[in-house]
């Protein structure tokens, strides 16, 4: 794991701030890319600086950008206080993202860090299964925080992939036929980090544990064919891929909308066929009290037959995860 308490790079720093001086914007557009190293090196300590400093000079994405680190811990100690300051000074300079953020928390009765851990800790549990575990939580999140997200997903929207072991890339594959938006830290907001925070708070785990988020959307006829969340550590791919992040322990699906028929969540060895009211969420394990991977949890997302399906999904580590 990459050792992110050393200090800026001082040569780098300065030859930034020469090139982009009078232009905050880009020095955020650069910031953003270098915390989690898209279209430039990964150098989050580098790029935390840099958007620091365009925050200084009142640019309001740096300020936005700057919320989310601060809600994640990336590049920094997690603190939600300075995430809510972060965000209403965005919000202050007429960033209407943060404007949107602010007002959604506010209908959530969010409107401070001191409302955080009481809105995180407080859910409803009921066990479907014991051993896997399987728990639904009725009410996880609430509408118009569902409604957020999917409007929120709606233009990231592409082909859904799957893991490649041989290849230990994504590829697209007849076995899923759905669309769904990935997301990075950077492409997140304070609102979606919460709904991270209390997935991570539902499953018992760090929330450094939890892989980048994805929404899963289901259009008529779409579907997942029969398929596991874990790894299996005798193939050499899913091997290395352990190694390095770790087993994908738990899993969690949170249902964002209704009016859709099929579109079912079935376990067929476990009897389970499970369609969740909107915001509710089904916590499952998909490895056994030994940490090798449970075949019972193999399950489908059967096709959509009338409407569409919107799912957050969110895959579960035993590791700390890199920044991604």
């Amino acid at each position: 794991m990459a050792d992110y308490s050393s200090t800026p790079d001082a040569e780098f720093q300065k030859l930034v701030r020469a090139r982009y001086a009078g232009n905050p914007a880009a020095m955020t557009a650069l910031g953003a890319r270098l915390m989690v190293g898209r279209d430039a090196p990964f150098s989050p300590i580098d790029g935390l600086e840099l958007l620091s400093e365009a925050a200084r000079q009142n640019d309001a994405e740096a300020w936005a950008y700057l919320a989310v680190m601060a809600a994640t811990g990336v590049g920094r100690e997690q603190s939600w206080a300075d995430a809510f300051d972060a965000l209403a000074n965005a919000a202050g300079l007429k960033h209407a993202p943060a404007t949107r953020q602010r007002q959604l928390l506010g209908v959530l009765g969010i409107s401070g860090a001191a409302d955080v851990e009481p809105w995180l800790a407080r859910f409803d549990t009921r066990l479907l299964h014991e051993q896997p575990r399987f728990a639904a939580h009725a009410g996880f999140l609430p509408l118009v925080m569902c409604n957020y997200v999917i409007e929120h997903a709606k233009p990231r929207l592409q082909r859904a992939q799957v893991f490649d072991a041989v290849g230990g890339t994504l590829k697209v594959d007849p076995m899923r036929t759905n669309t769904n938006a990935a997301y990075s830290v950077i492409d997140t907001d304070v609102v979606l980090q919460l709904a991270r925070a209390r997935i991570a708070r539902a499953a018992g785990v760090a929330f450094n544990a939890l892989e980048p988020m994805e929404v899963l959307h289901y259009s008529g006829g779409e579907l997942y064919k029969p398929h596991i969340d874990f790894f299996h550590s005798s193939r050499a791919g899913y091997a290395e891929e352990m190694h390095l992040r770790g087993q994908r322990v738990k899993t969690c699906l949170v249902y964002l909308n209704s009016g859709y028929a099929g579109g079912e969540t079935e376990f067929p060895k476990l009897g389970i066929k499970f369609r969740g009211d909107v915001g509710e969420a089904l916590v499952f394990d998909n490895t056994g009290a030994e940490g090798a991977g449970d075949m019972n949890t193999v399950h489908t997302g059967l096709a959509v037959t009338r409407g569409e399906k919107w799912l957050l999904s969110q895959w579960i580590r035993e590791k700390r995860q890199p920044i991604a």
